[in-house]
Order: structure tokens, then C-alpha cells, then sequence
């Protein structure tokens, strides 16, 4: 007589005692959850077994090829105090797992989820401000927006945290919120050609339409502005940068770096604020109520802090050139405390390399990311 069996499955000894609720839930709350939630922007729940158990080999393969959660910085290179990559057991945990069966195991080893106050990973705000309407994205190709609203701040404000909260996930790509000292300082970066030996300006070489800049066909291409800044204005110093920003895979903004109270950002009373959010295309219309959530500093910084903006727009990619090289330098003037590194480029990107050359000679780099991907782009903060 012959037998036939099918659909058999046989559990090594080694995977028998690894279970989803003992030992997969406290790894995925600490590392994924924040993201893998109902109303976050990844693609499923990883909250409870009901939910993750249809993923698991879609797990075990994001973990173990490093693909989740995502990190993009060369391991050879700086160190990083919110480096996302998994432990090497933590990884292995979730292959035995899976090796397993996937079995749910006891209810009473399932640890508590983690709390979660309506969208605002740090808790609750002490003041939310937001875009000022319900705005409706039209259907249609992407759309950049700008909101210019009043802070009412009656006196100026230390902020040790901020977090930017779309309204609306399905059309929200990317946001920067900025705080605009005074009027003037609304108008948007002219891209300006400076006349040589002076100021006056030559001409613009920005063209804006529905809120998206590009520049303009006839720019003088500068692909090493470490070699000069060819006239252009913005090549020959940085930009403010944004108070706070919401990028995809990029947690809340935290100025209180040491948990001492001695960092934190300043808003002025009476200060206007300006949200740029890019909506991405949809095919019916949708409406959104952006807002930032933003955290008050228990009293006055020892050392306040800046983001800066280093840019450099006008370049030009051979057709047909796979790999590109572009620069961009700058001399800081005095001693500064770096403390994070944000790359930043669309998807011509393909990787980004910082550099920093000590006063005598000697060079070091500071942050590799040999695979940009514009779909994460991730604050990488210095230890």
C-alpha cells in the first residue's frame, strides 16, 4: 500500500517555543507599530496576531534583506542614535517564528499595545496649529500648496518638540512648516544671479507655477559648486530651513536633543507660520486639515537651535548619464554642534554622501547613503 501526504508540515524543535504574542509583539511594537497601525501610512496593521499572521513571510523576507524597518546610512560610517536597524536576535527571533508555523501562542504573554494619542507620537500638544481651512485637493496631477496663518502667540514661545500631522494621509506627501520673522521674509527664494563685484541682481532663474519651483531652462549650470558658486546667490551661502517637517518615514522633530532642557527652537509672539504642502496626485477629489502639533520647552535654552539648508539646484544630468556627480560646499564660520543630517532630492537621487573637512586637511565622512530612496527620506541623528 502506498501513501501519499500532503500539505505536511514538520516544526523543528528549535522553532517550536517562539511565539507571536511572547516573542514577535514586543519586537514589532518597539520597531514598527508606529507605522504599521490602522490610520498610519504603512499598508497594514502589525498591531495584534489577527493582523500580522497573513504577513508573516513578508515580514521575515523585509527583515532579513534589511529592507524594513527602513535605514539607509552606510553601517562603515557615523553613528547614529535612532539607527532603526533591527538586532541580529530580534531578526533570527522572527525567522524562528515564522520556521515555526507563525503560531499565535498564549494570550497571557501578549504585552500591552503601545499608546498612541490620536496621531501624536509625543502625546498630546500644548498648542496645535493648523492650515486654517478645509481645503479641497482637486483631482488631477500633484499640487504644492502654500497656508500663511497667525501663531496669536501673545508672547514668544521655546519649543522643545514638533510634530507635523497631515489631515489627510491619501494626498499629504511631504510638509515644512515655517515660521516667518516678518513679511518680506514670505517671498519665496528668487534664485537671483548676482552682477560681479556687487548685489544688484541679474535675473531670476526660478519659474513658479501652482507652487512648484523649477528652474528655469536658461540657468547657468553649476554641477561642482565646490569649485564656485557661478554668480548664483544661493550657491554662495545656506537657506533657513523649515521649523519642522513631516517627510516620509521621518518621526516628530526634537529640539530638546539631551533631555536636559539646553536645545530647544524659538517662536516670536505675534510670529506668522507657512505650511508647504506638496498633495500628491489623486483621482477624485479630497479635502485636508493639515496641522502641527508643537511641545513648549520648560524654560530658556543654553544653545538654540537652527536647521540650515544646503542646496544646489542648478545641474545639470548628461542624457543618457547613469551616475551623475553633484556638489555642494560650505565654510561654517564658527564652531558649530551638528547634530542631524536630513537628505533630501527627488527621484533622480540615487545617493548622497557628506563630508566634512577638518581645519587641517583631514577629511571625514559623516553620513553615506549609497541607496537614496525618495519614498523614505530620513533624519539621521548623530549620537
Amino acid at each position: 500500500m502506498r501513501v501519499i501526504v500532503m500539505g505536511l508540515t514538520i516544526v523543528s524543535a528549535a522553532f517550536a517555543g517562539t511565539s507571536f504574542n511572547k516573542d514577535v509583539a514586543p519586537i514589532l511594537n518597539k520597531n514598527c507599530v508606529t507605522c504599521h497601525r490602522p490610520g498610519e501610512m504603512a499598508p497594514m496593521s502589525l498591531l495584534d496576531y489577527k493582523s500580522a499572521r497573513p504577513w508573516a513571510k513578508a515580514i521575515q523576507t523585509a527583515v532579513v534583506t534589511q529592507k524594513m524597518p527602513p535605514w539607509f546610512a552606510d553601517p562603515r560610517y557615523g553613528h547614529f542614535e535612532n539607527d532603526a536597524r533591527l538586532k541580529t536576535a530580534d531578526i533570527e527571533t522572527i525567522k524562528a517564528w515564522v520556521a515555526g508555523g507563525a503560531v499565535e501562542g498564549d494570550p497571557k504573554d501578549l504585552p500591552p499595545q503601545p499608546a498612541f494619542a490620536e496621531g501624536w507620537r509625543l502625546g498630546k500638544p500644548d498648542a496645535v496649529i493648523d492650515i486654517g481651512e478645509d481645503f479641497t485637493v482637486p483631482a488631477g496631477r500633484d499640487l504644492y500648496k502654500d497656508f500663511t496663518v497667525q501663531t496669536n502667540f501673545k508672547e514668544g514661545k521655546w519649543i522643545r518638540a514638533a510634530q507635523v500631522l497631515p489631515g489627510n494621509r491619501k494626498v499629504v506627501h511631504h510638509v515644512h512648516f515655517s515660521v516667518l520673522a516678518d513679511e518680506n521674509s514670505a517671498e519665496k527664494d528668487s534664485g537671483v544671479r548676482r552682477a560681479a563685484g556687487s548685489r544688484t541682481v541679474a535675473k531670476s532663474y526660478f519659474d513658479v507655477e501652482d507652487g512648484l519651483t523649477r528652474v528655469k531652462a536658461d540657468a547657468p549650470v553649476v554641477d561642482d559648486a565646490c569649485a564656485g558658486d557661478g554668480g548664483i546667490a544661493n550657491l554662495s551661502g545656506f537657506d533657513e530651513g523649515s521649523f519642522a517637517t513631516m517627510l516620509p518615514g521621518k518621526g516628530p522633530d526634537i529640539y530638546d536633543v539631551f533631555g536636559d532642557g539646553s536645545t530647544a527652537k524659538y517662536i516670536p509672539a505675534g510670529a506668522k507660520v507657512r505650511f508647504q504642502v506638496h498633495y500628491a496626485s489623486v483621482s477624485t477629489a479630497q479635502v485636508d486639515r493639515t496641522s502641527v502639533g508643537l511641545y513648549f520647552a520648560s524654560r530658556v535654552p543654553e544653545r538654540p537651535l537652527k536647521r540650515v539648508d544646503l542646496r544646489n539646484r542648478f545641474f545639470l544630468i548628461p542624457a543618457g548619464d547613469s551616475n551623475h556627480e553633484v556638489k555642494r560646499c560650505y565654510e561654517v564660520e564658527q564652531d558649530k554642534l551638528l547634530l542631524a543630517i536630513t537628505p533630501h532630492a527627488h527621484y533622480r537621487g540615487k545617493d548622497a554622501t557628506y563630508e566634512l573637512v577638518h581645519a587641517d586637511g583631514r577629511r571625514e565622512i559623516l553620513l553615506a547613503v549609497p541607496h537614496y530612496d525618495f519614498n523614505w527620506q530620513l533624519q539621521y541623528r548623530l549620537k
